[in-house]
């Protein structure tokens, strides 16, 4: 469709971007409550991340990056990009909360930081897949996961990683060092 024709169904371009913005508000609120009814809640958030930061087209992860852009230009812009950002920002939260309160993930991280660190590393994926044709997110994403996983898991509910020490060895000392009878 071309730029003239698209104006007859909007009435300027912050009237796109406003629909554009509803969209990916509606889209991020059925995402969060998918990852709730999901049994598990790491792997509901990994399909959610998958399909944010792998699965979406370039084109999408070009115009997000084009109206996170514009928001930094255009005073009406910026306010409806924070406003789905506040709104996503709390859902996030909420989500998180609901997990915590069902016992999936820990309950003592400050749920607003950590809803900001995932916004931080999602946005970051889509800038780079927006800037960096080479970036390849399906290699990446394990990564962040296990990053999510690290800050959000439960320890007490993670298989036992460490190798088996006997507490009464000591370590074996030069001569020199060696204690005396």
């Amino acid at each position: 469709m071309s730029a003239g024709n698209l104006y007859r169904y909007f009435p300027s371009k912050e009237a796109i971007i406003a629909d554009i913005s509803e969209r990916n508000r509606v889209a991020a609120a059925e995402n969060f409550v998918a990852v709730n009814q999901a049994p598990d809640f790491f792997a509901g958030l990994a399909a959610v991340a998958r399909q944010y930061m792998v699965e979406r087209s370039a084109e999408e992860v070009g115009l997000c990056a084009e109206i996170m852009a514009e928001s930094r230009r255009n005073p009406d812009i910026a306010r409806l990009y924070q406003e789905v950002e506040r709104d996503i920002k709390a859902s996030l939260v909420a989500m998180l909360q609901r997990a915590a309160a069902r016992g999936e993930i820990r309950r003592d991280p400050d749920f607003e930081v950590v809803a900001a660190a995932l916004m931080v590393l999602g946005d970051g994926m889509s800038w780079r897949r927006a800037v960096d044709p080479a970036f390849a997110p399906e290699a990446v994403l394990p990564l962040i996961m296990q990053m999510v996983h690290g800050l959000l898991g439960r320890p007490e509910l993670e298989p036992d990683l460490e190798p088996d020490l006997e507490p009464d060895l000591e370590p074996e000392l030069p001569q020199s060092q060696a204690r005396l009878p």
